[in-house]
């Protein structure tokens, strides 16, 4: 038990000086110490303190230095650093580009009336405009055959046909696009750029190494300027929003969106731009780092701050869950007053969302977790039946171990319940699963048996937590749960119920967050129900009873 005790404390002890070490870093990006005096000689002064007239420039090219030729796509007059704006712009496509090629936005912030190219005081920076991705493969109807594209024709036929119109109408646009492996190249249809509109007094001998690459300094008499701080945001341009580009794509239209930004969110940007970046060099595709742009887009930096917390305190829960759960199990030598249907139900449901979430090409940072949760499922079945495994000429025979009367009792209960479940859960699942094949798409029958599976643990799985709750009351005791583990989840469902409507997940997975919640009232409204037997053996093997103190206990 002693070194139960400092495992955890030590555990405990790494993450809270991994917060404060997390702290004190955040703390020196979004604070830079400015220069004491403006007078001095190791102060820059912003360009932007003199309220210049600027323009905002930006050209379209195939290549980033240029070369080959640059077309104007916007230019924004009378360009005010500390006014947001939105503007949509139709970029028209070169040949190169169509063909699976690649364009660039070249842009400026120069001082008005003259030309950017030839401006000794402008800034400029370079983004692109098109990435590389492997295409969704097209949906189908299962029964009918019909994909998404003919389906879409066919109702554009009818309309024309109700509108009177000649076999000679416009042609639509693009087509059905052929399922590839291959990556091909998309339109990022957002476009965001910031300028810092502090007028902020850098100290030469504090100058952050992370904005050292974005200032441009000139000498201005005995003074240092610096030119205004232009940032492209990456972190934006999610895969939501991308359009797959063809042969017939001429022209698409670009959201170019402004807004100012602190020096300190500008850092913070900049830290998480690479980081990202860094995640794409180590083989991240673009899917797997838009789940991490996720959590950065649209949030301010004081809600990015306590999601960072919350996510800390839920990682150690998840890991402290993780041990007791696994202790409890590998000391686990009686089912007696635990319900085996429920932990086969939790190994089935674990290995269905599994698979579900590598038939929809999930992020490794989520598809990598729930593997490792399946197979400590499987182990915990394993236990659960005593399986025993023996190997005969390579070929696996499985020995199924003896329940004793009280487990035999557990079971009766067991099976009670799930026999009264069935009566619901069955004609839901699959009238669920039939529905799905009549109305929805899918990619291929496969996909329509895991997408209706997995429907089925999300919307009714919390039925099979009732069985435990069945085998709880007719025992009348809660004593044989592994409540330390228990607890610890139950904190993260409470962590995941406060990000539910703020992170965005499917609905049948936010709804999931809450029904737990539900079950978990009920596990606690039990605890308190029924007394603590004393005589029970608990989580460690033991009872109360085999260490008396003082006079014996008399049943």
């Amino acid at each position: 038990m002693f070194l139960k005790t400092s495992f955890t404390t030590l555990i405990v002890g790494v993450f809270v000086v991994y917060v404060l070490h997390t702290c004190w870093v955040m703390y020196g990006i979004v604070y830079t110490k400015p220069c004491d005096s403006p007078k001095a000689d190791n102060c820059i002064t912003p360009f932007l303190a003199g309220n210049p007239k600027l323009q905002l420039s930006i050209y379209a090219s195939v290549k980033p230095n240029a070369d080959g030729g640059h077309t104007l796509i916007h230019r924004e007059e009378d360009f005010d650093v500390n006014s947001k704006f939105e503007r949509i712009v139709n970029v028209s496509l070169p040949k190169k580009t169509r063909n699976n090629g690649t364009l660039y936005a070249l842009i400026f912030v120069h001082q008005a009336g003259l030309n950017p190219w030839q401006d000794p005081r402008q800034v400029h920076l370079v983004a692109q405009l098109t990435t590389y991705m492997v295409p969704k493969p097209p949906e189908i109807s299962l029964i009918s055959g019909e994909d998404q594209t003919q389906g879409q024709k066919q109702e554009d036929q009818k309309k024309k046909r109700r509108d009177g119109s000649s076999g000679a109408g416009t042609r639509a646009k693009g087509g059905a696009t052929a399922s590839t492996d291959h990556p091909v190249s998309h339109w990022r249809s957002r476009l965001t750029l910031n300028i810092v509109g502090d007028h902020f007094l850098f100290d030469r001998e504090y100058l952050p190494s992370d904005v050292h690459r974005y200032l441009r300094v000139f000498q201005n008499g005995k003074k240092m300027v610096y030119l205004p701080l232009l940032f492209v945001d990456e972190l934006s341009n999610r895969v939501k929003d991308l359009v797959e580009i063809n042969g017939s794509s001429t022209e698409l239209p670009l959201t170019v969106l402004y807004d100012a930004i602190s020096l300190g969110r500008l850092r913070f940007w900049i830290h998480m731009q690479d980081a990202v970046y860094s995640l794409q060099q180590f083989g991240f595709t673009e899917k797997d780092a838009d789940e991490i742009k996720g959590i950065f887009v649209d949030t301010n930096l004081y809600f990015l701050a306590l999601t960072f917390f919350v996510a800390a305190f839920h990682l150690l829960f998840d890991f402290l869950a993780f041990k007791n759960d696994i202790s409890f199990w590998k000391q686990k030598k009686s089912m007696v007053g635990m319900s085996s249907k429920a932990v086969l139900w939790r190994c089935f449901s674990t290995i269905v969302i599994f698979l579900y979430l590598f038939d929809e090409q999930t992020s490794l940072l989520v598809l990598i977790p729930a593997g490792i949760g399946s197979i400590i499922e499987v182990w915990k079945v394993k236990k659960a039946f005593k399986i025993q495994i023996f190997w005969k000429g390579g070929k696996p025979t499985f020995l199924f171990g003896k329940l004793d009367e009280s487990e035999r009792r557990t079971e009766e209960y067991d099976t009670l319940a799930m026999k009264y479940l069935s009566y619901l859960l069955y004609p839901l699942c699959i009238g669920g699963a039939v529905y799905a094949l009549i109305f929805l798409r899918y990619k291929s029958w496969y996909s329509w048996l895991i997408n209706s599976l997995v429907n089925g643990v999300y919307a009714f799985g919390f039925l099979f937590m009732l069985p435990q709750l069945f085998v709880n009351y007719k025992l009348k005791s809660v004593a044989h749960l592994p409540w330390k583990a228990f607890m610890y989840k139950a904190f993260n469902t409470f962590i995941d119920d406060v990000f539910a409507f703020i992170i965005t997940m499917p609905t049948s997975h936010r709804l999931a967050c809450f029904r737990d919640d539900v079950v978990f009232l009920i596990y606690l409204y039990q605890r308190w129900l029924y007394p603590v037997d004393r005589t029970r053996i608990n989580e460690y093997g033991i009872s109360y009873d085999e260490k008396p103190k003082g006079k014996a206990h008399k049943d």
